[in-house]
C-alpha cells in the first residue's frame, strides 16, 4: 500500500513537471515572454496581457495604441486622477510616467504640483504613486475633465473658506456622496502608506505618503465606481476626445529643439526644460537642472506632445498662500509636438468641460499620440523655444 501511494505521488509530479514544461513550451512556440505574460488582476476576471500582442487599439485620454486585452482592462474602469508633489526634496517621484496625462501648475510659493491621469498606461501592472499630496481647486477643474466623478486621489486639501476652499467644493461636487473623492484622511492605511526611507535619507513627513493605481482601482470597485456607477451611468457618458494624428515623417519635423520656462521668476528649482528628441520624435523633461526621472524605472519622463497653457493667476489670496487660475474661459497657448510650435488658444466653457486647444484659423489641433503634459504658467511669463 505504501509503495503504491508512493507511486502515485512521483507519478504526480511528474506529470505535474510534464504539463509545465509543455506549457512553458508553447507559450515561447507562440511568441510569449517568460515573467513578462502577466495579469494584474485579483478578482478572476482573468484577462491576460500580452506585451507582444498587436496594439489596435487607442486609448480616449491621449490617443497612444495598446493592445485589445488593456483595453477590455481599462473599460471595466474610470481615470483615475493624483495630486502628486514637485518640491525638490520630494524628487524624483513615482509613477508619472505611466500617466496618460499631466498637468502641472504652482500651488503655492513657486512650488509645482501635479495632477496625474492614470487609465491607459497603468492599466497593464500595479503602479506606485507618489508622493502625494493636498488637494487645489484649479486641480479639481482639470480632474472634472474626466467624467462628472473622476476618481481623486489627495492627501487633505486647502479648506480654509473662500474661493480656495478645495475641500469644500468636494462637497459641493457632490464627490464625497459619490465616492470619487480618494481623500487618504478617510482611507489610511493599507490603501496610503509613508515611506520615510525611500531615497536612502530622511526626508519632511509631506514628503512621503504613497499608494499604488491597483489599491486605488480597487476601492473604487468596492464603492460601485468602475466604468458606471451604480445607477449605470459610464462615466464617458459625456466625455469629449481630443483629436488624435499619427507622427509626422522624419523629414517633416521641424527643429524645435529646446523649451524653456520658469513658473515664477525667483523659481530656478523648478525651472523646466523639454529637449525634444527628432529621431523618436518625443520631448525629454529636465527640472531645476537636472534630468526628470520616474524613481519607479529609473526611467526619463518623455512626452509625445507638451502643451504650454497660459492662465490668469490671481494670489496670493490667504494667509495660507493658496493661489487661484482663472481655468475657465479662454487664453493663449503653444502646442509643441513633431519638433515644432504651434502658437494656439485655448477654451474651456465650465469646470466640467473638456479644454479644447485651436491654431490661429480656429481649428482644434490634431495631438500626438502618447503621453501629454499641460504646463500651465501665469499669463505674461515668457517661455523660450
Amino acid at each position: 500500500m505504501k509503495n503504491k501511494k508512493l507511486l502515485l505521488i512521483i507519478g504526480g509530479i511528474l506529470l505535474y513537471l510534464a504539463s509545465t514544461g509543455i506549457s512553458f513550451a508553447l507559450f515561447h512556440y507562440l511568441g510569449g515572454t517568460a515573467g513578462v505574460l502577466v495579469s494584474p488582476l485579483k478578482d478572476g476576471r482573468g484577462i491576460v496581457i500580452d506585451p507582444n500582442a498587436p496594439k489596435t487599439e487607442a486609448c480616449p485620454l491621449n490617443g497612444e495604441m495598446f493592445s485589445r486585452a488593456e483595453r477590455q482592462l481599462w473599460e471595466t474602469r474610470r481615470p483615475l486622477t493624483v495630486m502628486i508633489e514637485n518640491h525638490a526634496e520630494a524628487r524624483p517621484q513615482s509613477g508619472l510616467s505611466k500617466a496618460d496625462v499631466v498637468y502641472e501648475a504652482v500651488a503655492e510659493g513657486g512650488i509645482t504640483r501635479f495632477l496625474a491621469v492614470f487609465y491607459c498606461g497603468a492599466i497593464a501592472q500595479e503602479v506606485t504613486i507618489g508622493p502625494v499630496r493636498s488637494a487645489r481647486t484649479y486641480f479639481m477643474d482639470f480632474a472634472s475633465e474626466y467624467g462628472d466623478y473622476p476618481l481623486y486621489a489627495h492627501v487633505g486639501g486647502a479648506n480654509k473658506p473662500g474661493k480656495a476652499n478645495a475641500l469644500g467644493q468636494i462637497g459641493d461636487y457632490g464627490w464625497l456622496s459619490k465616492g470619487n473623492d480618494m481623500n487618504q484622511f478617510s482611507l489610511g492605511f493599507p490603501v496610503f502608506w509613508r515611506d520615510y526611507e525611500r531615497l536612502g535619507h530622511p526626508v519632511a513627513t509631506e514628503h512621503t505618503m504613497y499608494s499604488t493605481t491597483e489599491k486605488l482601482w480597487e476601492v473604487a470597485e468596492e464603492r460601485g465606481l468602475t466604468n458606471a456607477d451604480e445607477e449605470g451611468n459610464s462615466w464617458d457618458e459625456d466625455f469629449l476626445a481630443w483629436e488624435f494624428k499619427e507622427d509626422k515623417d522624419s523629414g517633416e519635423r521641424g527643429d524645435v529643439n529646446d523649451i524653456e520656462f520658469e513658473f515664477w521668476l525667483n523659481g530656478a528649482d523648478y525651472a523646466v526644460n523639454w529637449q525634444y528628441d527628432k529621431e523618436n520624435n518625443q520631448y525629454l523633461r529636465f527640472n531645476g537642472g537636472n534630468s526628470f526621472v520616474d524613481k519607479n524605472d529609473d526611467s526619463q519622463i518623455k512626452a509625445k506632445t507638451v502643451i504650454v497653457q497660459y492662465m490668469k493667476e490671481t494670489g496670493p489670496i490667504d494667509e495660507l498662500k493658496h493661489l487661484l487660475y482663472q481655468t475657465t474661459g479662454s487664453g493663449k497657448a503653444v502646442v509643441f509636438q513633431d519638433g515644432e510650435a504651434i502658437k494656439a488658444n485655448w477654451e474651456k466653457d465650465d469646470r466640467q468641460s473638456r479644454t479644447i486647444f485651436t491654431d490661429s484659423q480656429g481649428k482644434e489641433i490634431s495631438l500626438n499620440r502618447g503621453p501629454i503634459w499641460i504646463e500651465v504658467i501665469p499669463s505674461g511669463n515668457e517661455i523660450s523655444y
